[in-house]
């Protein structure tokens, strides 16, 4: 058989640390690796809802405050052109100038471009910061014209206003080269250039304006801090997957030496591995099955002392007399040649009801069904019967009200109610007093057989049907019998899928029973 080479604490260690490595390199590639492509991302879909709300808010009393607004949410510039080229609203200085008048010669351009593409035109281009505050040359538009050759005029209009825009944006914030902040950096940016009409029909130019604002600055920030949280963590989870493999583990091993000794047949051995919820249940099935495993090995030990007590007995009493009947002349009598056939098939009896257990504990056994008089089949065992009444004294009352008809097999029902007689006459009191009782309920005949003994301790009762069970320790050989039938009778009840059972107080006898289903009822024919 394979075994596995590595314990389940490592194998608890490797997985957490396995998680852990996963989970800081999901982190890493989200936060660092692809931050700037999620930021591009979000920050496009935003211009749409900017371009959105500004569609909506064309019709607004208060269209300057609104667009102010929104042009501060989203962090854009906004400009809104009414019909006659007039300045209805603006936030920035692409189309216009400082003034806040319209740049005719641009907007008209972009105003043919966007007519030509059903009244929206968009440039997405990337924009160069100043290295020098003394260079004319801002922005890098190589790319933007290499995309859209055929637009190089217009974009060349765009790049002069928006280099305009930029000298006049850091000169008003106050920025200096020596801050370093733009230099040499690549910056995404987007112009929406929109015709839109209003809702009296009148014709809007929506301009939308924005810098796709650079994150490689917080990228590296972000690198840095993943290095350091990174380290951290790594130490944090190995000290976690070690204690946790530990504390997971130690409960398994114990359980584990205390079974390698239960393997021994030290049957002292107690499981006390609590920890945690599934080692707690296991611990008690293992102890329970400890109790169970001990119980069994005492019966076993019983058991062949009992067997061997009961072979001994007839063996001994065969050769004593078969040696007497050979030894001495005159004793080869009806009597003692008797005694031998008696001890014979006591002998038999014994050995055919260990093979009865045997065979129904294996489910070799099957039933052979039938309808018939139950009635009259238990006053058929009771006949077998008369002769121990007779000769020894004891008392078998049958009581009954009428007879009942049922579907089962008849030689082992039959089987059941004499092993029960059986026991109730070894252990009746000193009466000899026992009771056969047959009680119908709807459709359900209940058979109960009584007797007078000393009864059994509720402790016991859950243990006598077992196959090496004996409630009296002291072996004495039974009057009838070989003192395995309560095994057999469970096993027989079983096959039928019968309820059974019995009750008993100490001092007060006890009672067993057992119920089939009634097929029929018939009158009472006569008295036993």
């Amino acid at each position: 058989m394979r075994r596995e080479k590595i314990s389940i604490k490592w194998k608890v260690f490797l997985y957490f640390l396995a998680f852990t490595s996963l989970l800081l390199l999901i982190l890493w590639l989200l936060q660092t690796v692809y931050l700037d492509v999620f930021y591009k991302n979000i920050k496009r879909r935003e211009l749409q809802y900017a371009m959105d709300h500004l569609i909506e808010a064309v019709d607004m009393e208060d269209l300057e405050e609104t667009v102010s607004n929104i042009a501060a949410g989203y962090d854009i510039e906004v400009t809104i052109v009414g019909e006659q080229r007039e300045v209805i609203a603006a936030t920035g200085v692409t189309f216009t100038d400082r003034e806040g008048k319209l740049n005719q010669g641009l907007f008209s351009e972009w105003y043919r471009l966007a007519e030509e593409q059903n009244g929206e035109f968009r440039v997405d281009y990337q924009s160069e910061a100043p290295q020098d505050w003394d260079k004319r040359e801002f922005y890098h538009w190589k790319e933007l014209m290499e995309k859209q050759p055929e637009q190089r005029e217009d974009i060349n209009l765009l790049k002069e206003r928006e280099w305009g825009r930029e000298i006049a944006s850091f000169e008003r914030e106050g920025f200096h080269n020596q801050m370093g902040i733009f230099s040499g950096h690549i910056q995404e940016a987007v112009t929406w250039f929109k015709i839109v009409e209003n809702r009296q029909g009148e014709e809007r130019v929506l301009i939308l304006s924005a810098v796709i604002t650079p994150v490689d600055a917080t990228v590296h920030t972000l690198r840095i801090q993943f290095a350091y949280i990174s380290a951290i963590l790594v130490l944090l989870s190995l000290a976690m997957a070690w204690i946790l493999s530990r504390n997971i583990s130690r409960s398994i091993i114990r359980v584990n030496h205390a079974a390698k000794e239960l393997a021994k047949a030290n049957y002292d051995v107690t499981f006390e591995a609590k920890d945690y919820r599934e080692i707690a249940e296991l611990s008690d099935t293992l102890n329970y099955a400890t109790e169970e495993l001990a119980k069994t090995e005492t019966f076993q030990r019983e058991l062949l002392a009992n067997i061997s007590h009961d072979l001994r007995t007839p063996l001994t009493m065969i050769i004593a007399y078969a040696e007497i009947m050979r030894d001495l002349p005159g004793e080869n009598t009806p009597e003692n040649v008797q005694v031998v056939i008696d001890e014979s098939k006591r002998l038999t009896a014994l050995v055919n009801d260990m093979l009865d257990v045997s065979k129904l504990q294996a489910g070799v056994l099957t039933l052979d069904q039938k309808e018939y008089d139950l009635t009259e089949s238990i006053r058929s065992v009771l006949e077998r019967f008369s002769k121990l009444t007779e000769q020894d004294g004891y008392t078998i009352q049958f009581e009954y009200q009428e007879h009942v008809l049922v579907e089962a097999d008849e030689y082992k029902i039959n089987q059941v109610i004499y092993n029960l007689i059986n026991n109730a006459i070894n252990y009746t009191g000193t009466d000899r007093m026992v009771w056969v009782r047959q009680i119908q309920v709807g459709k359900i005949v209940r058979i109960e057989v009584i007797d007078s003994g000393i009864g059994i301790a509720k402790t016991e009762l859950p243990y006598v049907w077992e196959r090496y069970y004996k409630v009296d320790k002291t072996h004495k050989r039974a009057v009838m019998g070989t003192g395995l039938g309560l095994s057999i009778v469970k096993n027989i009840l079983k096959l039928h899928e019968a309820n059974y059972g019995v009750n008993s107080e100490v001092g007060q006898g006890s009672v067993f029973w057992f119920e089939l289903r009634v097929q029929k009822v018939m009158e009472k024919s006569e008295e036993m």
